[in-house]
């Protein structure tokens, strides 16, 4: 199978499902099979095929209200393709057109489609780069191993000037925070723009490592018009900012992957855009499916919706996407995954013991930036919990000696 990608797809089939599959497999690939009065057929070297087909059973109608002009019974299937790379090769856009596009969802007596996951040959993985640090090459920026890195989202996020943000982020930096970032919704703005804002928060970084001692890192967002983001890149990272955030689907996978290949320091995604087409159970594209085509066009670190009812996803969706970030991918270096909503110290033992090991990024926006002694305190109440969660001694109690935690744990942080 080295010469096709396989496609793991839920479908809801209506009328006969082996003419509806077929039309499903021919629909990505060869379209038609051959032409008026030509003796020809593609289908064994370019068509897509069944490789696997698992009938759930009848259901009574269609699980949404799709329109569409076929009659008969309707199946819930669980089918797997195989598709040949050679009709689209190591190119993203044209990946995700074949698996993702007309040919999927636009399929006769195929109305309902979720592609649930993508698999990955050998020789295909060996096209592309991946991360350029990943979570190692973070790591030892941060010089910071044995535990989950602290970011820490500046709060408001929309309105400070470039000053009063980096007067913010510095006292996040004290309090013991890895990463202070920009929103997903600040990038280049008249108010505070990428060149002066990136100038401001690479000085106050600099500042902040010579007084503590430590590495520090200020993650600027670089989200923009695909004809920007190289320029985007260079001035950030003239300027003093040692990573980056870009909102991956918005832009685009394949202006992540030129940005991951042109990048001097750690590039990290975001997710807006994937929860429009990713949470519906049974229709659109599976977020893990999308975590790791992230991956694959080189994103050293993935911040993803977390665990908890604010970000609306089923837990053992966010742990498949933590698992994607994680587990063997050939040659590419695994990235750091970032599982954020609603984080403070109250909870990070929750997400530690979720995730099951160190390797994530811990992500709180108020839980630091809303703490009721500032956001030094909030930073140091994040360090104060994970050291309650090394000597494993219950939060509660160990709050008795650290008044930034023992602030969290009393009830006077407001966590609506």
């Amino acid at each position: 199978m080295a010469d096709y990608l396989t496609l793991d797809y839920y479908l809801e089939c209506v009328g006969d499902i082996e003419t509806a599959l077929a039309h499903f497999c021919s629909e990505q690939s060869t379209a038609q099979w051959k032409r008026v009065d030509y003796d020809e057929d593609f289908r064994p070297k370019y068509g897509a095929k069944v490789i696997d087909l698992v009938i759930e059973g009848e259901l009574p109608d269609l699980s949404y209200p799709v329109t569409h002009f076929e009659t008969g019974p309707v199946h819930a299937c669980r089918v797997t393709i195989a598709h040949p790379h050679r009709n689209f090769g190591p190119k993203l856009p044209n990946l995700i057109s074949a698996v993702c596009g007309e040919g999927a969802f636009f399929t006769p007596g195929v109305p309902v489609v979720k592609l649930l996951d993508v698999g990955f040959p050998e020789p295909y993985l060996n096209a592309f780069e991946g991360p350029k640090f990943g979570i190692d090459g973070i790591r030892e920026l941060l010089n910071a191993y044995d535990r989950p890195i602290f970011f820490g989202v500046v709060k408001p996020n929309i309105g400070l000037s470039p000053e009063h943000f980096a007067e913010i982020a510095t006292e996040s930096w004290l309090g013991g925070l890895d990463i202070a970032k920009d929103d997903e919704m600040l990038a280049d703005v008249t108010w505070s723009t990428l060149e002066e804002r990136s100038h401001v928060l690479g000085d106050a970084r600099r500042r902040a490592e010579k007084e503590t001692g430590e590495p520090k890192v200020y993650l600027a967002n670089v989200t923009d018009e695909v004809d920007r983001l190289i320029e985007q890149h260079d001035i950030a990272v003239r300027n003093g900012a040692n990573a980056l955030l870009v909102n991956a689907l918005p832009v685009g996978l394949s202006a992540v992957r030129m940005l991951a290949r042109h990048t001097k320091v750690p590039l990290i995604g975001h997710f807006p855009f994937i929860a429009s087409f990713s949470r519906m159970e049974k229709f659109g594209i599976h977020s893990k499916v999308m975590t790791k085509l992230q991956r694959l066009a080189g994103l050293d670190s993935i911040i993803m919706p977390g665990f908890g009812s604010r970000m609306m996803t089923p837990e053992e969706e966010v742990r498949e996407n933590i698992r994607e970030c994680l587990q063997d991918f050939g040659h590419i270096r695994r990235s750091l995954p970032v599982p954020g909503g609603s984080d403070s110290a109250l909870t990070l033992e929750t997400v530690y013991r979720k995730v099951g090991s160190v390797d994530f990024g811990f992500v709180p926006g108020r839980g630091i930036f809303g703490h009721p002694m500032g956001p030094r305190a909030g930073a140091a109440s994040i360090r104060q919990a994970w050291n309650a969660i090394e000597k494993g001694i219950p939060l509660e109690r160990y709050a008795e000696g650290h008044e930034e935690l023992k602030a969290m744990t009393d009830g006077s942080y407001d966590k609506k």
